[in-house]
């Protein structure tokens, strides 16, 4: 499977060649989006990715910079049917979120944007819990809580991380963690790859946490300032600790797993 990269900075103020969290992962003839900070449909269009595979957008959480292109994508995936009425979108497109007042509130502001949001294909919501969320016969995949958003005061967890199973390979995907001990459950067995955020812990403690974890590939996404402010620097660090086995992702990037 390949993992495309179109959003790998943390939730900071605009930083120049760097959009806020989103990857999209294919597999087979489908595409899987998991998170959607701003312009990342715009980034995998240019990267000539086709927004019509997309059928599932998988949501770690509704905080802006994981969800502020959601509506975009959302947005251009109907405009493209339009555009392509040779080949119009069969499929539905279902999105798994945490928080489905911030789904309600999205909805909203689309239907009152050009013919009301209006489709011929089913576009539909999930709450997400914890668990398996869905397997469709290419991907497997499974949430877990986090507490990224802890302090939230609400009965439900409004942050997951995910494992995805596909093509024999096991893939993580962190989101936001409000620990990286959060992840344990994850990674309790080999793993292919971990796209793991270091917009709120720094590049030593993403070393201590995994060095006695069995993984195949680090991928460093939601960089944060220790990335962002002193790349070189940071590169170098990587290189001593995880030698070839890590990167620093960069948007538009893509990496077969």
């Amino acid at each position: 499977m390949k993992i495309h990269f179109l959003g790998t900075c943390a939730g900071t103020e605009p930083m120049p060649g760097r959009k806020h969290a989103a990857i999209a992962v294919e597999a087979g003839e489908q595409i899987y989006w998991f998170d959607a900070g701003e312009g990342c449909s715009y980034t995998a269009h240019l990267m000539g990715l086709d927004l019509l595979k997309v059928g599932k957008i998988i949501i770690s959480h509704t905080h802006m910079d994981h969800v502020g292109g959601l509506g975009n994508l959302l947005w251009n995936i109907r405009k493209i049917t339009a555009v392509r009425r040779q080949n119009p979108f069969q499929g539905a497109v279902e999105v798994y979120i945490p928080n489905m007042e911030s789904w309600e509130g999205l909805m909203l502001l689309l239907r009152n944007t050009e013919g009301g949001f209006r489709t011929n294909y089913p576009v539909s919501a999930v709450q997400v819990e914890e668990g398996v969320l869905f397997d469709d016969g290419v991907m497997k995949v499974t949430a877990i809580k986090n507490r990224h958003m802890a302090h939230v005061e609400t009965d439900r967890c409004l942050s997951y991380s995910y494992l995805m199973e596909c093509e024999g390979k096991r893939l993580v995907y962190s989101g936001d963690v409000g620990k990286y001990e959060d992840l344990d459950v994850l990674l309790n067995e080999y793993c292919d790859g971990l796209v793991i955020e270091t917009g709120h812990f720094g590049i030593d403690a993403a070393r201590q946490y995994t060095a006695d974890k069995y993984i195949g590939k680090i991928f460093f996404s939601h960089n944060g300032r220790e990335i962002l402010n002193t790349p070189i620097a940071a590169q170098e660090k990587i290189n001593r600790y995880f030698g070839n086995n890590a990167i620093i992702c960069e948007d538009g990037m893509t990496v077969e797993l």
